[in-house]
């Protein structure tokens, strides 16, 4: 007799093989640079990358120059990185992605030797990563109304500006889940799970003031969804009266 009670099932939940098809459809979106060369967007080694939540307000900004495949579905799949592992950051809250890749620095690989024409190149991409993330992380707090995000550290500051290169956006969650987690009293529950962890981080382990900021910052924004849903229910006018009897 086949076992089909939950213990015997062998796949992992509707909702976190959801995130990875999702996640694996948007990485391999075709992307062409301003050269018209097409490339997988999540085959681009160097670029920056931002994640926004299910109202379009972005979260949080990133970079990379190890592939933008790699570092984004270690973010949201595999709970290897500071910002997940800390509750900085919720999988979770994640609706839609945007990548601006740089293809001009495909090819750039850091040399050994740190000196010469090559080492020379590294730095200089280097400091076109930094700027263009300080440019989508500017950018991202000037949209957002709380006019932050979920970003522990500061990007540091760009030796010359950059305007972002095209970018690509898109969704990774699918109708069925956005059903669930879209709905408002989810993600209360969901974002004071998350302050109650962050919370427990800082408790527990000498920290620093970007951390702080972070839960601060969780902490307006569970408010304000806390309201938006109150009020959406009549605020005031929806509390009941205690009744004569109520204590019996």
């Amino acid at each position: 007799m086949n076992d089909r009670s939950p213990d015997s099932v062998n796949y992992p939940p509707f909702e976190t093989e959801d995130l990875r098809s999702n996640l694996v459809r948007f990485l391999d979106t075709d992307f062409a640079d301003p050269s018209g060369q097409a490339r997988k967007v999540g085959n681009y080694k160097w670029g920056v990358y931002a994640f926004f939540d299910y109202d379009g307000e972005p979260i949080y900004v990133g970079q990379t120059n190890e592939m933008l495949r790699t570092r984004i579905r270690r973010h949201l799949t595999n709970q290897r990185t500071d910002a997940v592992a800390m509750s900085v950051l919720d999988p979770f809250e994640v609706y839609e992605i945007e990548v601006w890749p740089l293809p001009d620095l495909q090819e750039v690989s850091k040399p050994r030797d740190r000196s010469g024409p090559r080492w020379e190149v590294w730095v200089a991409a280097v400091d076109m990563l930094n700027a263009l993330e300080r440019a989508v992380y500017d950018r991202a707090i000037e949209a957002s109304q709380f006019r932050a995000v979920l970003n522990e550290k500061d990007p540091p500051p760009a030796k010359a500006p950059i305007d972002p290169p095209p970018s690509h956006r898109g969704c990774v969650v699918s109708p069925e889940v956005h059903a669930i987690r879209s709905h408002p009293d989810f993600r209360n529950a969901r974002r004071a799970l998350i302050i109650s962890r962050l919370a427990q981080v800082i408790a527990e382990r000498k920290v620093q003031g970007g951390l702080r900021r972070v839960l601060l910052t969780q902490a307006k924004r569970l408010q304000w969804l806390a309201q938006r849903r109150y009020d959406g229910l009549g605020g005031a006018a929806s509390v009941e009266e205690e009744g004569a009897d109520d204590d019996a």
